[in-house]
C-alpha cells in the first residue's frame, strides 16, 4: 500500500499503531514533569489522556493535537510545593486553567481576528522555528547519554520513513523505538528490575487540590505565558496539516480546550497540560493528520496509567532512545516554520522583515529572560511578544528602504 499524499482518515490496526507511536512521542516529556516536581507520573498520563479527549470534544474533533505535561509550570510548582505542599500547587493549576477559560471568553466576544492579526507569517514563522530550536538541546542531551542507541533509533526512523513503501512507513517512530529497545535489552542497557517488582495493576495516586493566595499568585500567571505558546503551537499544527485552526474551530475553542484540560489535571493532582510539539513533529513526519489517531493515543495513555506493568516497561526505555526520536521530531518543528516563510514568499530583501525575524530568533534561541518577582518570561514568549510589537510599530512599504535599493545607492555614492 503506497501513499503519496497526506492521510486525513485512517482506520483499523494501523490507526492503533499510529496511536501507540504518538503515545511514545509524548511519553518521555509527559512523565518527566511529574518526576521533576514530585507529582505522580501515572496521574500525569491519566490527566494527559483525559485532557486530550476534552480538548478534542471542545474543538469539534478537528485539531490533531495531544496535550501533555507543561514544562513552563515546573519552577512555580516546585516553589509552591516547597513552601505549602503539592496539593496547593495543583490548586494553582486549577486556577491557571480558569484563566485560560476567561481569556477564551474574551476572544470569543471580541473576535479571534484581532488576535490572529498579531501573528502574520513574518512573526509566526520564526516563532515556530524558535519552538523547534528551543527543544533541540533537550533532544541532544538525551541522545548524548548513549549515542549508539540514539543513533540507531534515528537511523531506523530515517530508513523507514524514507525507503519503506508499505503501510509501515507511517509508524517510523514506533519501529525505531522497538528496534533500539531490543538492541538495548540484548546488550544489557535496560534496567529490568522495575519490570519484575512492579504490580500488574495500580491506581494512580490521585490528589485533591488545596487553594491559597500564594499558590495562585505564583502559578496562575504562568497561564498568560503559556497562552502565547499555545497560539504558536496551534499555528504550527495548522501549518503542518494545511488548515487554519485559529479560524476553525477557532482560537476561543482551542484555548477553552486547553484550559479545561489543565483545570481537570489540577483537580486530580496532575501537572498543567499543554499542546505538544512532539506530536506535531510526528504529524509532519508521517503525514497522517487524522485527529482520531491522537484520541487513540489518549486512550492508550489512560489505560497505561492504570496498567502499572506496562508503565514500568515504558519507564525502562533508555533516555537515549527517546533522545534519538526527539532529534528527528524537534527538527521537524523548525522546518515547518521555514516552510511557512517560503510558502508565504516573505521578502527577506526588506530590512523590516530581517529585523523582525532576527529579533525573534535571537531572543527565542538566545535564552532571554525577564523576571518580575515570581513571574518569569523566557525564550519563546519573549520572542513572540517582541515580534508582535515590532510588526505593529515598524512601517511597511517604501517607508523603509528595500535592501536592494539601499545597496545600489551606496555603490553610486
Amino acid at each position: 500500500m503506497m501513499h503519496n499524499g497526506p492521510i486525513t482518515k485512517i482506520r483499523g490496526k494501523m490507526a492503533w499503531a499510529l496511536g501507540v507511536q504518538h503515545f511514545l512521542a509524548m511519553f518521555g516529556a509527559t512523565v518527566l514533569v511529574p518526576l521533576l516536581t514530585g507529582l505522580d507520573p501515572l496521574v500525569a498520563l491519566f490527566t494527559a489522556g483525559i485532557g486530550t479527549l476534552i480538548f478534542h470534544i471542545v474543538t469539534g474533533r478537528k485539531v490533531p493535537v495531544f496535550l501533555g505535561s507543561s514544562f513552563a509550570f515546573i519552577t512555580p510548582i516546585v516553589l509552591v510545593a516547597q513552601k505549602q505542599g503539592l496539593a496547593y500547587a495543583t490548586g494553582g493549576i486549577v486556577v491557571a486553567g480558569a484563566v485560560y477559560l476567561f481569556v477564551a471568553l474574551i476572544v470569543m466576544l471580541v473576535g479571534a481576528e484581532k488576535i490572529v492579526k498579531l501573528f502574520p507569517p513574518v512573526v509566526s514563522g520564526p516563532v515556530i522555528i524558535v519552538i523547534g530550536l528551543n527543544l533541540a538541546p533537550v533532544a541532544v542531551k538525551m541522545a548524548a547519554s548513549n549515542w549508539i542507541l540514539s543513533g540507531l533509533t534515528t537511523l531506523t526512523i530515517i530508513v523507514v520513513a524514507t525507503f519503506v513503501r508499505s503501510g509501515l512507513k507511517h509508524v517510523p517512530v514506533l519501529i525505531g523505538v522497538t528496534v533500539a529497545y531490543i538492541v538495548a535489552l540484548v546488550f544489557g542497557k535496560v534496567d529490568t528490575e522495575p519490570l519484575v517488582k512492579t504490580a500488574w495493576f495500580a491506581i494512580p495516586n490521585f490528589m485533591l487540590p488545596k487553594f491559597s493566595w500564594f499558590a495562585v499568585s505564583v502559578i496562575a500567571p504562568v497561564a498568560i505565558v503559556t497562552m502565547v505558546e499555545h497560539i504558536g503551537d496551534i499555528l504550527t499544527n495548522g501549518a503542518v496539516v494545511g488548515k487554519n485552526f485559529l479560524k476553525d474551530p477557532g482560537l476561543h475553542a482551542t484555548l477553552a480546550g486547553d484550559g479545561l484540560a489543565t483545570l481537570f489535571a489540577g483537580l486530580f493532582g496532575g501537572p498543567a497540560n499543554t499542546t505538544y510539539s512532539e506530536n506535531t513533529g510526528l504529524l509532519a513526519l508521517t503525514r497522517v493528520y487524522d485527529p482520531s489517531v491522537l484520541r487513540k493515543a489518549a486512550l492508550i495513555a489512560i489505560l497505561v496509567s492504570f496498567w502499572a506493568k506496562i508503565g514500568a516497561v515504558l519507564r525502562t526505555i533508555p533516555q537515549s532512545i527517546i533522545g534519538g526520536v526527539s532529534l528527528v521530531l524537534f527538527g521537524m518543528i523548525a522546518s515547518v516554520g521555514i516552510r511557512m516563510l517560503k510558502r508565504e514568499e516573505i521578502d527577506f530583501a526588506h530590512p523590516r522583515t530581517l529585523i523582525i525575524v532576527s529579533v525573534i530568533l535571537t531572543l527565542g534561541v538566545g535564552g532571554a529572560v525577564l523576571k518580575i518577582g515570581n513571574f518569569e518570561l523566557s525564550g519563546m514568549p519573549i520572542a513572540a511578544i517582541a515580534g508582535i510589537i515590532l510588526n505593529l510599530i515598524l512601517p511597511e512599504g517604501e517607508e523603509i528602504l528595500p535592501m536592494a535599493n539601499l545597496k545600489s545607492e551606496v555603490v553610486q555614492e
